[in-house]
């Protein structure tokens, strides 16, 4: 039944997760599995796995997998008592997430079936929450009174409402399945069950709450059983309870640990907690699934202390820190390293560093470092400054500074510092706008006419700039040949070029760590105001694309790549320069799937981006660059 159907799993990599796409694979479905956690040996490596906060994941990436079949497990828990501090973290994760997931799944035309990890904590904690100890559990059916305990239940059945809205519209698009999922416990898990088999394992004592509560402990493989079924069977609809039927004390699960550990110790703590006796009405399951779990605390449990005993130390990912370089007034450039840096959720501060200690950007990064001038630090300083403040990722913005960083990025590499800048072989070559152009020339790429001299350029108006850095600089344009004389005089080093009539565009792409281009975005420069677009309109040109790609092919960049070109009347491509960084305006590329940052945090963590594609977005995007308020609350 589910042979090379399309699965899309969101938390799939979570204690449920690992085990359902196991399942699936093992059925011949095709699966995209989503997780905050990196991929890890436990899953299959013939799945797509996407790594990153799905809060960002595009309406392009999901209809780019198009499944037939979304299963949202992804959630975020606490213990019991929920802390002060999961108020955010619920609505992020679990309310925001679910929306989030179905607003872009709603309309997607190939989609049949949407199957939610519910639980049955949504159902009025006064059924099954007593204050004093029970003999029997209430026994919970899908149509018992309902009132969320806390605020994941809350959230569950918020969702659950969604659910029931979207399907008022769409019920004969796709089905809305959900699973009211009991008390779980699995591999590799923070359930209590995985806790206390940790600690029986390192002989640590155990704290023990009301041993006389009552649950329906429901085995992660056994989970994943249930819902592959809700999602193989074709006349499933509504909800559906997903425990084992067959509830077991506190005190049970620690007469089975005792088994396996005769020297257990415990301590019981008095708590004011109420005393729970809940189990799951199977009846609906086992009637229309014709299937019942088949694990119990019995069977589960020694397979969590093997699994336990055998897998190595967990590291979890570490948290890193992010320099970028030269903030100056960036903050668009800003934000949207801090998005890629949410997107990716193993990302710590965003470090902003500059010279000028009054810069704007000190305002809009986590941490602000008053750098000296780069070239004052030896290699061991700056390892120094880098390591003090946590650093693994450094973002160069300035052309001034990217041969510094280019030369020692090998020794920055082997302390497990990356940073997005090309070869200094190629910074350099773009550096310098007279050997770029004889460069280009010598392999017949179009770059506009250069030279140090005037008399070698025939023209009738013409185009003075410095030799060296940025070409918006101290430039010239559409000058008599008195007059570009006359300007090169007040420059350091000055080229001329002859002045070309036609539309101005500029380029960005991504190019990653084997040197294959992941995209090309091209835009119109609709208004410039000092050599920055401030009104810039994506355009969409395959055969402009295709000439981009051949060129940027003839170079060996690393990371994003901005270039500048002039589209004459005939048609015919004159590039001006490329700049191995992000662009003043580039970030309207990142927000039309050309999603650099991100693509570079996964590359510095050892992910391949094959599996992290390309999608640029189809409509066209206008990008208006202008001044903007910012209001910091004081202490």
């Amino acid at each position: 039944m589910l042979k090379n159907k399309r699965i899309f799993i969101s938390g799939g990599n979570g204690v449920i997760g690992r085990e359902l796409v196991k399942a699936l694979v093992n059925n011949e479905a095709i699966v995209l599995a989503g997780d905050l956690k990196s991929n890890t040996s436990e899953l299959p490596s013939n799945i797509i796995y996407r790594q990153g906060d799905l809060n960002y994941f595009t309406k392009e990436e999901f209809l780019n997998f198009n499944p037939e079949i979304f299963i949202h497990l992804a959630a975020t828990f606490e213990r019991t008592i929920e802390s002060y501090d999961f108020w955010e973290e619920n609505f992020w994760h679990n309310c925001r997430l679910s929306n989030h997931l179905m607003s872009i799944a709603k309309n997607s035309s190939v989609l049949k079936k949407v199957i939610f990890a519910s639980s049955y904590l949504i159902y009025d904690s006064c059924l099954y929450q007593f204050s004093t100890p029970q003999k029997k559990p209430r026994i919970l059916k899908e149509s018992d009174p309902i009132y969320p305990r806390n605020l994941i239940g809350a959230a569950k059945l918020f969702h659950e409402i969604e659910l029931k809205f979207l399907n008022d519209f769409k019920s004969e698009q796709f089905k809305c399945i959900i699973a009211r999922i009991y008390r779980g416990y699995g591999k590799g898990s923070k359930d209590v069950i995985s806790r206390w088999i940790r600690s029986c394992l390192n002989n640590e004592e155990i704290t023990v709450f009301k041993k006389e509560g009552i649950f329906d402990y429901i085995y992660a493989e056994d989970t994943a059983q249930g819902l592959m079924r809700l999602a193989s069977d074709d006349n499933v609809r509504g909800i559906y309870n997903l425990g084992t039927g067959e509830s077991r004390s506190v005190d049970d699960v620690l007469t089975v640990l005792k088994k396996y550990f005769p020297n257990l110790k415990n301590k019981f703590i008095e708590s004011d907690i109420l005393y729970e006796a809940s189990q799951a009405d199977m009846n609906r399951f086992k009637e229309e699934l014709h299937w019942i779990p088949q694990y119990n605390l019995e069977s589960a449990i020694p397979i969590i202390i093997n699994y336990e005993r055998l897998k190595k130390e967990f590291i979890p990912d570490q948290i890193n820190n992010c320099l970028v370089t030269s903030i100056s007034r960036k903050v668009p450039l800003i934000n949207e390293i801090k998005k890629a840096a949410r997107k990716i959720g193993n990302i710590g501060e965003i470090c902003g560093s500059d010279m000028n200690e009054k810069c704007l950007g000190k305002y809009f990064v986590d941490q602000f470092w008053h750098s000296r001038k780069l070239t004052d630090y030896s290699i061991k300083e700056i390892l120094s400054e880098l390591k003090k403040r946590k650093i693994k990722y450094i973002i160069p913005t300035r052309d001034g500074e990217l041969d510094y960083w280019s030369i020692i990025q090998n020794e920055l590499r082997e302390n497990d510092i990356f940073t997005m800048v090309s070869e200094p072989s190629q910074v350099k070559l773009c550096l310098d706008k007279l050997e770029f152009y004889h460069f280009c020339r010598s392999i017949n790429i179009p770059a506009i006419q250069t030279s140090i001299k005037i008399q070698d350029i025939n023209a009738n108006k013409y185009v003075v700039k410095e030799r060296f850095g940025s070409g918006s600089i101290q430039i010239g344009l559409k000058l008599s040949k008195e007059e570009a004389i006359d300007i090169s005089k007040e420059l350091d080093d000055p080229i001329f070029q002859p002045f070309i009539e036609g539309s101005e565009f500029s380029f960005d792409s991504y190019i990653d760590r084997n040197g294959l281009i992941k995209g090309v975005i091209l835009r119109k420069r609709d208004m410039v105001v000092d050599g920055e677009s401030q009104v810039t309109t994506i355009v969409h040109d395959i055969d402009i694309e295709k000439e981009i790609k051949i060129y940027l092919n003839a170079f060996h960049f690393y990371g994003h790549i901005v270039g500048q070109f002039i589209l004459d009347s005939s048609k015919k491509m004159n590039l001006i320069e490329i700049n191995s960084r992000f662009g003043g305006a580039s970030t309207v590329s990142t927000n039309a799937g050309l999603d650099s940052f991100y693509w570079f945090f996964l590359e510095s963590q050892g992910k391949d981006l094959l599996d992290y594609p390309f999608l640029a977005m189809e409509k066209k995007i206008r990008q208006i660059r202008f001044p903007s308020d910012y209001h910091i609350i004081l202490p």
